[in-house]
């Protein structure tokens, strides 16, 4: 299997404004130091002529912030070239938030106000108070969910806190809207209790149709989940597990198609024991693997380990049939399958090398894989991360969205194990 290095990564582009001398052959020479320094040149616009220059604005792919950095400073020596000033295109998305709240009904007149706000909406209210069911149908809580987090465990960054996690839970929330045209709203907490998550989540659910948990830390998301599950009469999904586990068995089984591989033959290795490695595990394992084996920081999780959480516990006694013990490099050795959701860069080709033959690897650190397609290319047969700019994407957003359609629509109190199975069965049709 061959994966070459993507012509360009879009989240790491710019656009530098130049100032041009107006002569035969200096664009060209522009576009050839950007070249020679690796980047990719974009979208070239006129901004317009001045003295003898023309200002133009050139959009270029790089590799990463570094790259950009180098790439500017080379365009600062080129003769006939005056710098003006250069953007981050991703920076330059996320000026101002990515969402905002439209209203759908347009207020022009006095009656449009009358009926919107003050005296008309005293209606609506009494017949909410009278029949709290109407609700779903005479306010926005049967078609918006809630984003919540508490930003200790922002994709692979970990512990950034709330205000850091905005910018994933408006992408999130963009994602609702795009593929499942539900309004959802990012709720970062400036709290890490348990406890208190849990009052006030319970306290903002009457304004909302569900509650999608995301980046919160385990063990804690186990005990916030099944608390909010329990108490609350709205459905209750925690992205980073069960979402992930449908795309992620989904994958596996067309995977293993493809190496013609038996799921009760194969030797499975699951690097993170956090929220999503745990529940990928067991659905990998409803699906029928019998050798899967999970790691964490300290190496493969079996019985005779001490000192484990209870999520961990219940790995011990679960997987790891022949109780092998040891580090992440040492289990590797002649698995069918690499599963990574931990961090990124902890296995290298020589890991790879090592598996069974025909290696299955899904390396889904993000941002960050834990092994780049390019490293493991030579000895993969199938190769996926959970990046949108490399080849078999593994990403959540072919879940939830639908997921939680489907809860809305059917105004369900629950998302149940039939359920989630239900969405992975569509993923491989």
């Amino acid at each position: 299997m061959t994966v070459s290095q993507p012509p360009f990564n879009a989240s790491n582009s710019i656009i530098v404004r130049l100032k041009i001398d107006n002569k035969v052959g200096m664009l060209a020479s522009v576009n050839r130091v950007i070249s020679e320094m690796g980047g990719v040149v974009g979208a070239i616009d006129l901004v317009g002529p001045e003295d003898g220059v023309l200002v133009r604005d050139i959009s270029i792919f790089t590799n990463d912030p570094d790259h950009s950095d180098k790439i500017v400073e080379s365009i600062k020596k080129t003769p006939g070239v005056e710098f003006v000033n250069f953007s981050d295109r991703t920076f330059l998305m996320h000026l101002g938030g990515k969402i905002s709240v439209r209203n759908r009904i347009p207020v022009k007149t006095r009656d449009d106000l009358s009926m919107a706000y003050t005296p008309g909406v005293a209606r609506i209210c009494m017949e909410i108070n009278q029949d709290p069911e109407d609700a779903y149908k005479l306010t926005t809580k049967g078609n918006t969910v809630a984003v919540v987090t508490d930003g200790t465990a922002v994709l692979g960054l970990g512990n950034i806190g709330p205000k850091a996690a905005m910018p994933v839970m408006e992408g999130k929330a963009m994602l609702f809207k795009e593929f499942a045209d539900i309004d959802a709203w990012p709720i970062c907490l400036d709290t890490t209790d348990t406890e208190e998550i849990i009052r006030i989540v319970k306290a903002i659910a009457p304004g909302f149709g569900g509650i999608n948990l995301e980046d919160i830390a385990a063990p804690r998301c186990f005990e916030i989940e099944q608390r909010l599950r329990e108490e609350l009469e709205i459905p209750v999904f925690h992205d980073d597990q069960h979402g992930t586990a449908v795309v992620t068995t989904a994958a596996l089984i067309n995977a293993l198609k493809v190496v013609e591989k038996n799921v009760e033959k194969i030797k499975v290795i699951v690097s993170g024991a956090g929220a999503a490695g745990i529940a990928c595990t067991k659905m990998i394992m409803h699906l029928g693997v019998k050798n899967l084996i999970v790691c964490d920081s300290k190496g493969a999780i079996h019985s005779k380990r001490t000192n484990l959480n209870p999520s961990k516990n219940w790995l011990a006694e679960n997987s790891n049939p022949e109780k092998e013990s040891g580090a992440l490099k040492e289990v590797i050795e002649g698995a069918d399958v690499f599963l990574g959701v931990s961090a990124p860069n902890i296995i290298g080709q020589k890991d790879v090398k090592n598996m069974a033959k025909d290696p299955i690897v899904f390396a889904m650190s993000n941002p960050d894989p834990e092994i780049s397609p390019q490293e493991a290319s030579p000895f993969a047969a199938v190769m996926a991360t959970g990046r949108s700019d490399y080849p078999n994407q593994i990403n959540n957003v072919l879940c939830f969205p639908g997921i939680f359609r489907g809860a809305l629509d059917c105004r369900s109190s629950t998302i149940n194990e039939e359920m989630k199975l239900a969405a992975l069965m569509q993923l491989l049709a």
